[in-house]
């Protein structure tokens, strides 16, 4: 009797310790595998997420960065001190003591870094789209420039006026009717009464891609050796486009905008009957990593300019803005 108990025991026992059916644990693993599915969809979702929220942050930041540059660097173009609004006339108003630079030529009779000897208007403000129709100018310090895209150069002096020079860049001393241009630290030919000292700065904007295919706003500045200082600005700037505003009544407001390679030297040197008064700058923001979940089918409209979808997987994001040109040597009458 005792011995049958302990039988029927053993049998309970192992009766309740019984693992799970096939059945069952197929259906707990067709479970799991919904839940680690459901897991990994909300994770890739918010990686997704992630990547796009941050791409768009950077596309906003370097196009915010990138528009500022340019607008203060415009609002200032043509500052002359106090000779501002009188044409540099070499032998006559102005004298110029630098020799030997690596200079930045453009179109027009009197555009090179430095004014020249010849009866002309010193451009201080010139732009093209590259690359240019054959016959058309380009500047003779760019070689790399983006396709496609503008180029755009300011001449000014750099305010406040200074009491001391550097060896490495290159002044104008002036007062209200002469100027003499001086590198470094070198002592003037000429010694101009009543007359105050500025750095003098030739920016030359462009665009052009690094090593890695990340395209970059650049600029070239003036050292007293010449056009040969290559900044990197701004990462992901694609492509750059500029309108320039035209007065054609003296109301000192834009009756229409017109791009680079359709103003003519003319039009350049102010010398109609339109001024120019205002600019117009379009930027086209590209993310500078791809995203392969992602691809870019969107048109672009540059004002008048139409960039077709590029089928890539970058975003990419349209910016502009409008600067009132304030120096009197572009709006004067």
């Amino acid at each position: 009797m005792k011995c049958s108990r302990t039988l029927a025991f053993s049998h309970s026992a192992r009766t309740n310790q019984r693992g799970l059916s096939l059945v069952e644990l197929m259906v707990a693993m067709v479970i799991g595998l919904f839940l680690t599915a459901g897991v990994f969809t909300m994770f890739s979702m918010s990686s997704s997420n992630v990547t796009t929220t941050s791409q768009f942050n950077q596309l906003q930041e370097n196009g915010r960065i990138a528009l500022t540059i340019l607008e203060r660097d415009i609002t200032q173009l043509a500052f002359m001190g106090d000779i501002t609004g009188t044409e540099f006339i070499v032998g006559t108003n102005t004298t110029v003591d630098v020799a030997g630079i690596d200079d930045c030529i453009g179109g027009g009779v009197n555009n090179a870094t430095l004014p020249n000897n010849l009866a002309a208007h010193f451009r201080r403000l010139w732009a093209y789209e590259y690359p240019v129709a054959s016959g058309k100018s380009t500047l003779s310090c760019l070689t790399n420039v983006k396709n496609d895209t503008d180029v755009l150069q300011l001449k000014r002096l750099i305010g406040p006026d200074i009491t001391s020079r550097e060896p490495s860049k290159i002044y104008v001393t002036a007062s209200s009717s002469e100027a003499v241009f001086v590198s470094g630290t070198t002592t003037p030919s000429k010694i101009i009464d009543n007359s105050r000292t500025w750095e003098y700065q030739h920016h030359v904007y462009f665009i052009a891609d690094d090593t890695a295919g990340i395209p970059i706003l650049r600029r070239k500045t003036l050292t007293n050796s010449g056009m040969n200082n290559d900044e990197q600005l701004v990462e992901g700037i694609e492509s750059i486009h500029y309108l320039f505003g035209f007065d054609n009544d003296g109301d000192s407001t834009p009756d229409s905008y017109v791009p680079a390679n359709s103003i003519d030297d003319l039009m350049w040197d102010n010398q109609g009957f339109q001024r120019l008064v205002a600019i117009k700058i379009f930027l086209l923001v590209r993310s500078t990593n791809e995203d392969s979940s992602y691809t870019n089918e969107t048109t672009y409209s540059l004002g008048e300019k139409t960039i077709e979808p590029l089928n890539d997987h970058y975003r990419r994001k349209v910016l502009s803005t409008t600067v009132v040109l304030e120096n009197p040597i572009l709006i004067r009458s």
